[in-house]
């Protein structure tokens, strides 16, 4: 019995057993993979190496996507600058609107950021995005959203004069949320998505936290943002294409002293919104065979560094980026040239398009399976009210009518994913057999069809 607990841990939860409220006992089951979607795995065949190679090369055909490049309607005419650059990535959405009959709603958010440190003067920054509106006037409320920015840089962030052809840096990104959209307008979910490109990235993440900004302000009910930000998969000998990096936030950006402080004393600091979306995604890799895998790095972004996910996270929204394994420095943020051999430039020909097509295809299989299922149970408990070995967790039913059963899934505190999962049909308590103090407790809603929210971890109630 030892050497096979040993070998299979989840054997020790199976014994164990789970008590419901209404007194029925249940096993778990190892692991939290959801069953993946027909409906869904036909989508992602329909995403394109091809159709994203001609959105990149046409983004660096612009010469420079610079923030503080012409916007006016000459250079736009003639086909440089960032202007020119948002007015296609409009034309685009709006075509893809017309393919599925006005689904999608085009729209800017356009606005002038003062002078700063990379601004030097006063400069309008226009976010460009499409609408796929839910279908269930209640579900519909709940959004999730795809963004890149659609931005670049020379050397120099005020060198207005220089080629950036920002192919991977971040046409790459751009190139996912035109993907998405265009693939997942021909289906219908109940959950609204946004597909965005945001400007002012590389001038200080300045359309994106304008867009978090207003969505905070609105009330909007964001449950997930996916950014995509150096993705292309740069051709060099130390590049491993079978992977890309997610990474996700500890601590929330938003947090109070006193939440921190809980958080702190609950052991909860790999647990925030940005953590379980990070780990929905990993969940969504397992099922979707996008043909790269999710790789979870458990820091905000890349060491000392950033990108537009965090100006979500700032406003408290659950935010996660996706980056290639490993980035070459000579072909981001460089002048297009060669030196002693060497080609500087974030050109097109160091795009690898199949695998940025692999990235599109996790992308929208998580949005899409967000999208498709029901809204996260609300006011999740672990009462602790009374010194006990047992668990018990009480929710309140996930609002919008959708939900068939709810899961509890747990695993242990040092483990990065969930290693179990447990139904517990439609009731709003369970209590398991689990002592609270070893393990990391979780609830997700699940509907008719088998498609799973985001997990909530629980907090005490005394």
């Amino acid at each position: 019995m030892i050497s096979l607990l040993q070998k299979r841990p989840w054997v020790i939860a199976v014994l164990l057993g789970l008590t419901f409220a209404s007194g029925a006992l249940g096993q778990s089951q190892p692991g939290s993979t959801m069953a993946a979607d027909g409906r869904i795995s036909a989508a992602l065949q329909q995403v394109s190496a091809e159709r994203i190679r001609a959105n990149i090369e046409k983004l660096a055909s612009f010469g420079t996507r610079l923030t503080l490049s012409a916007q006016d309607p000459a250079a736009i005419a003639a086909g440089r600058g960032i202007g020119a650059a948002r007015e296609w990535i409009k034309s685009e959405f709006e075509r893809y609107a017309k393919d599925c009959s006005g689904c999608l709603e085009v729209k800017t958010d356009s606005f002038t950021e003062p002078a700063a440190d990379r601004i030097p003067q006063p400069t309008e920054i226009t976010n460009v995005y499409a609408v796929l509106k839910g279908t269930d006037a209640e579900n519909a409320k709940r959004i999730v959203l795809v963004t890149g920015h659609y931005d670049s840089r020379p050397s120099d962030t005020l060198d207005v004069k220089a080629d950036a052809p920002g192919a991977n840096d971040d046409g790459s990104g751009t190139a996912v949320s035109l993907e998405c959209a265009r693939v997942l307008s021909k289906l219908k979910f109940p959950t609204t998505i946004i597909f965005l490109t945001v400007g002012g990235e590389e001038q200080g993440l300045n359309g994106s936290r304008h867009f978090a900004k207003m969505a905070k302000e609105q009330g909007w009910n964001l449950e997930a943002v996916l950014n995509n930000d150096i993705v292309g998969g740069d051709k060099s000998a130390e590049q491993d294409h079978s992977v890309v990096r997610v990474f996700s936030e500890g601590l929330p950006a938003s947090a109070t002293e006193q939440e921190i402080r809980r958080i702190r004393g609950l052991g909860g600091e790999n647990d925030s919104g940005s953590r379980q979306l990070a780990r929905y995604i990993a969940d969504v890799g397992h099922t979707y065979n996008a043909g790269v895998k999710p790789e979870l790095v458990f820091r905000l972004d890349r060491y000392l560094r950033g990108g537009d996910h965090s100006a979500f996270n700032q406003q408290g929204f659950s935010a996660v980026r996706f980056t290639e394994f490993r980035e070459d420095f000579h072909h981001q943020h460089q002048n297009v040239r060669t030196e002693n051999g060497i080609e500087y430039g974030d050109l097109a020909k160091f795009v690898d398009f199949d695998y940025v097509a692999q990235v599109a295809r996790l992308n929208a299989a998580t949005l899409a399976s967000l999208a498709a299922a029901p809204a996260p149970p609300a006011d999740v408990h672990l009462l602790t009210k009374d010194l006990e070995n047992d668990s018990t967790l009480t929710w309140e039913p996930s609002p919008g009518g959708r939900v068939a059963e709810y899961e509890v899934l747990w695993r242990a505190t040092t483990s990065p994913e969930w290693e179990h999962v447990q139904k517990v049909g439609g009731v709003t308590r369970a209590t398991l057999k689990l002592s609270k103090d070893n393990v990391i407790f979780a609830v997700r809603a699940v509907d008719a069809e088998g498609h799973r929210s985001l997990p909530v971890v629980p907090v005490p109630e005394r």
